[in-house]
C-alpha cells in the first residue's frame, strides 16, 4: 500500500479555542481527503503548572474532527507528552499535536513507481526560509533518540548539515 508523507505540527492557542476555530478547518481537510489524521492529542498548562495531557472530547466536544487512529502507526510517531516544544507552552494555553498523512501525494507516488521511478528527496521548506544549524542538529538528535535514525544515518546527516 502506498503511503503519503507523514508530518506533524504542534500549535498553541488560548484556553480551549480548538473546537470553535481550529477544528472546523482541520475537519474540512479530512473531509476533502487531502489528509488522513493519524493522531490528534492535546495538552494544557495551567497557571503555575506543568503541561498535562487533555482528552480529545474535552477539546472537541462535538467531534468535529473524525479520525480512526491506525492499528499499525508509522514508526517514530511523536507523543504530545514527550515533546520538548511544550516547554515553551505559555500558562493558560493549550497545545494540539496533529499528525497526518498527506493523501494527495499517494496517487503521485504510485504514478512515479509505475513509471519505474522513485522519490529521491522530500523536504519541508521552513516557513522562515531556513533553519539555523543548531536547530537542524537538535532535530536530528531527536530523530536518533526516537530511533527513527540509526547511528550511521545520524552521522551521515550531521556531516551533511555541518558541510552546508
Amino acid at each position: 500500500m502506498a503511503v503519503g508523507p507523514v508530518e506533524y505540527l504542534v500549535v498553541t492557542f488560548p484556553g480551549g479555542r480548538f473546537a470553535d476555530v481550529i477544528a472546523p478547518v482541520l475537519a474540512e481537510a479530512v473531509a476533502s481527503e487531502t489528509v488522513r489524521i493519524l493522531d490528534l492529542a492535546f495538552a494544557r498548562r495551567t497557571a503555575g503548572g506543568a503541561p498535562e495531557a487533555v482528552g480529545l472530547r474535552e477539546m472537541d466536544p462535538q467531534g468535529l474532527v473524525r479520525f480512526d487512529p491506525p492499528d499499525d502507526p508509522p514508526a517514530g510517531m511523536p507523543r504530545i507528552t514527550d515533546l520538548d516544544a511544550l516547554d515553551r507552552l505559555p500558562e493558560e494555553n493549550s497545545a494540539a499535536l496533529i499528525v497526518w498523512e498527506d493523501l494527495w501525494s499517494v496517487p503521485l507516488t504510485r504514478a512515479v513507481q509505475g513509471a519505474g521511478g522513485r522519490i529521491l528527496a522530500h523536504e519541508r521548506v521552513p516557513a522562515d526560509g531556513g533553519d539555523d544549524v543548531i536547530t537542524l542538529l537538535e532535530r536530528l538528535a531527536d530523530l536518533r533518540q526516537r530511533e527513527v535514525l540509526t547511528d550511521t544515518e545520524f552521522a551521515e546527516q550531521k556531516t551533511r548539515i555541518l558541510a552546508d
